[in-house]
């Protein structure tokens, strides 16, 4: 995750603490504490194109009950985990979600929301408010009937603008979620000025991964020439918000080629925290699948992130995440850490190898069957990261 409002501009949140937190001894090998993704449930009200999840409609019997659901809590806890994302399907047909967040705040770990928001009502906002959640995140991809095609609802627009107008007047941090493809990129000027109309604090652009039901838009993916636009417009868009003095959190997600574009255009610009930025990417090291990020399905199942789940790492109804988190002997979390080693073609000979991690390696599984294989997903032109 890359906050271009942090490097570009300097506006510092309350994220840069997982993401720019130096390590005390970098000698030491230590594995990371990694948020946590918690499919809490498969079930959800709309049916999404791009879910990763392949969420339905239906109930799913190996959901974990709240007492089950309050043990692995109270286990997450003891590892000391920083952020536990609740997310689903849609989290909030569950009917235990605001005791589970409240209980989560309760053992010291920041919980986080992560739907569609078509059910938060004035009443639902209330109680999350009530629950102490930190940050609710809410999908949004695309201005009205956008929107609608890619949720699978005629009333999904209305209804998430009214979730997101009722968390904000509930008094909870509340932000976007737009994931980028060739159907709704055009659309991205028009999310940042709905954010300024509503007063909405955040966004974070994600780029597209084919996983789930998204495993059908790989002729989706924007192309090298849109991706570099469209990261010029963000960052655009992230000065002029910041010269209006409106502080806006602005972040991409997944594509992490994206930090190495935005230090050559500071670069270029003879941007005054140009250094400073480049120090804090080679703090944050992209490319945390396996690392700084995990999730944990509704049946138990724990993936090195929330798009890869081919990838079982073990269940935690049978061992505790930390056994799984850890396991020594465990050869593909080993490679994963250590992923320099194995990294193929274009992305081993880069440069900015150490910064981008590779980029994405779910996504370059996804598109060329070769989880070590040059992420497609770079747009960044030969001559920009050959080595110098």
């Amino acid at each position: 995750m890359l906050n271009v409002s942090r490097l570009y501009c300097g506006l510092k949140s309350q994220g840069d603490s997982l993401r720019y937190h130096k390590p005390m001894n970098n000698n030491l090998p230590t594995v990371k504490k990694p948020i946590v993704v918690w499919n809490i449930t498969n079930r959800c009200n709309l049916n999404c194109i791009h879910c990763y999840a392949n969420a339905n409609q239906y109930n799913n019997i190996n959901e974990f009950t709240t007492k089950e659901a309050k043990k692995l809590i109270d286990e997450l806890s003891l590892f000391n985990i920083p952020v536990l994302l609740f997310s689903g399907g849609e989290p909030l047909l569950r009917n235990d979600i605001h005791e589970l967040i409240k209980y989560t705040v309760s053992k010291g770990i920041r919980a986080v929301l992560s739907t569609n928001g078509t059910l938060i009502t004035k009443e639902c906002a209330k109680k999350l408010k009530e629950s102490n959640i930190t940050y609710a995140g809410i999908s949004l991809d695309g201005i009205s009937e956008r929107h609608n095609k890619f949720r699978g609802s005629n009333d999904a627009f209305s209804n998430t603008l009214s979730g997101i107008r009722a968390c904000i007047d509930s008094g909870i941090k509340v932000g976007l979620r737009f994931t980028i493809c060739k159907d709704n990129y055009n659309d991205i000027p028009y999310i940042f000025d709905l954010m300024e109309k509503e007063n909405i604090p955040r966004i974070c652009f994600y780029h597209l991964v084919c996983s789930g039901r998204g495993d059908n838009m790989k002729s989706d993916i924007i192309n090298r020439d849109q991706n570099r636009d469209i990261m010029n417009l963000i960052i655009d868009k992230t000065r002029e918000f910041h010269n209006k003095g409106l502080h806006k959190e602005i972040l991409t997600v997944d594509n992490h080629c994206d930090g190495v574009f935005l230090y050559l255009r500071m670069k270029i610009e003879k941007h005054p925290a140009t250094d400073e930025a480049l120090q804090l990417l080679q703090i944050n090291k992209s490319g945390s699948s396996g690392i700084g990020i995990s999730s944990i399905n509704w049946d138990g199942s724990v993936f090195p992130d929330q798009f890869w789940r081919n990838k079982l790492l073990g269940n935690v109804k049978n061992n505790s995440f930390e056994q799984i988190w850890g396991n020594p002997d465990n050869e593909f979390l080993n490679k994963l850490r250590n992923k320099r080693k194995y990294i193929k073609g274009r992305c081993s000979r880069c440069r900015f190898l150490d910064i981008c991690g590779g980029n994405f390696r779910p996504r370059a599984e996804a598109m060329t069957g070769d989880m070590w294989a040059s992420d497609p997903g770079c747009y960044l032109h030969d001559e920009e990261i050959c080595k110098q």
